[in-house]
């Protein structure tokens, strides 16, 4: 009996784990997920990299060009023991150097539109790395995230959603109509089916090490706070507000820093969410800690000046949001819309009391455009019968 307790334990152990697996591999190769977080990654790591790009225009040549401090000779030898490449230094020409720019922004901007992602996603990876290595010790974590982020990028298909390439595609299907699609041989169906699984796993695979990447900054960050003596007490941001090196408003951080119970409560609450973050991503709880999340990078970029770091977090916030929230965000859109159109009523709202709908002209053809406004009635009306209006006379009210 024993045995057979046992047999039968083993054997619903080992269905159990059989449909976990099968379950996994339907997950792995059965469709893209979050298409419409990954098109979010790529339009908002798209932007931001131009937006900074744009911004250090005017100081484009102290920090990546010929007049940099940090030489392109210094950069070869930096690049021989990281193992860094930059296209920027392949030459010393100032000509050189305006055009890879220019190129570097109609890569970002086409990208963030998402034309041709597939090759732009690499292009833009390229660019984002060589800018990165040129000048490494002018960058930030912000920096650091993008770079990582644009690597993983070029893994995903982010561009099958709010891009050019889908609208194209949207345009290339109605122009085809209901046309069938030549069959072709079995060895051409497997190439494509097998091409398709290809791409699913390789994107889903791609998701999964950005969803992991946010999760291990979260985790490891948290973790080095609850190490630290000042985080312990609550007097980490204290010091941290009254750092001038991160002070673009002296006068909103001194006025933050003199509430000292909200700047400890604050402190703690951090240290809480990026040590919680990986724990509540299987449950609804995630949202609210993505809301907090959302206003702590808020915060940091307008009391420490730091605009590119909390921009690149709350993207890489945008991998946990599955694609209903996305496709829910059109509708409450209209919604709102609607409610704060003009005042005006939705279509298909009641009319008003005592308006008539407009009547038609001639023949029951619609063609007036003005209504008939009932007068209101008095308590003492009395029945008075009206004659029926001729055929000649108006129909409307003037």
């Amino acid at each position: 009996m024993e045995n057979e307790a046992q047999r039968s334990v083993s054997a619903g152990v080992d269905r159990w784990l059989a449909g976990r697996i099968t379950v996994a591999w339907d997950l792995l190769t059965g469709r893209p997920v979050s298409l419409y977080a990954a098109s979010v990654l790529r339009i908002g790591y798209g932007l931001l990299y131009l937006i900074f790009l744009l911004r250090e225009f005017p100081h484009r040549d102290e920090i990546w060009g010929p007049g940099s401090a940090w030489t392109p000779a210094l950069a070869h030898q930096l690049f021989e023991q990281t193992g860094w490449f930059s296209v920027l230094v392949l030459s010393d020409s100032r000509a050189y150097f305006e055009l890879c720019y220019v190129l570097a922004l109609v890569t970002t901007a086409l990208f963030m539109l998402g034309w041709r992602t597939r090759v732009l996603s690499v292009l833009f990876a390229v660019v984002v790395t060589s800018f990165h290595g040129r000048a490494i010790f002018m960058t930030d974590g912000g920096d650091n995230l993008v770079l990582l982020m644009s690597l993983y990028l070029v893994l995903t298909a982010c561009g099958r959603r709010w891009s050019l390439d889908a609208r194209r595609n949207r345009l290339k299907a109605a122009r085809a109509g209901s046309a069938s699609e030549p069959v072709g041989s079995p060895f051409a169906r497997q190439l494509r089916h097998a091409r398709t699984t290809l791409i699913t796993v390789v994107h889903n695979c791609g998701m999964f090490v950005m969803a992991a990447q946010v999760c291990f900054l979260y985790g490891s960050a948290g973790l080095y706070k609850v190490q630290g003596a000042f985080w312990g007490g609550g007097t980490a941001l204290h010091y941290v507000l009254n750092l001038e090196l991160f002070q673009p408003w002296p006068a909103l951080s001194h006025f933050v820093d003199e509430h000292t119970l909200v700047v400890a409560v604050a402190g703690y609450l951090t240290v809480l969410l990026q040590v919680a973050f990986p724990f509540v991503l299987f449950g609804r709880l995630k949202y609210p800690v993505l809301a907090m999340l959302l206003g702590m990078h808020i915060s940091i970029a307008v009391l420490m000046g730091l605009p590119l770091f909390s921009g690149a977090m709350i993207v890489a916030d945008a991998v946990f949001l599955p694609d209903r929230c996305y496709t829910l965000l059109p509708h409450l859109c209209r919604r709102a819309v609607q409610w704060t159109g003009n005042g005006r009523p939705a279509p298909g709202a009641a009319a008003c009391p005592g308006a008539v709908p407009a009547q038609g002209g001639p023949g029951g053809a619609p063609g007036s455009k003005h209504r008939v406004v009932l007068p209101a009635r008095r308590k003492d009306t009395t029945h008075v019968t009206e004659p029926a209006p001729s055929k000649s006379s108006p129909t409307t009210a003037d």
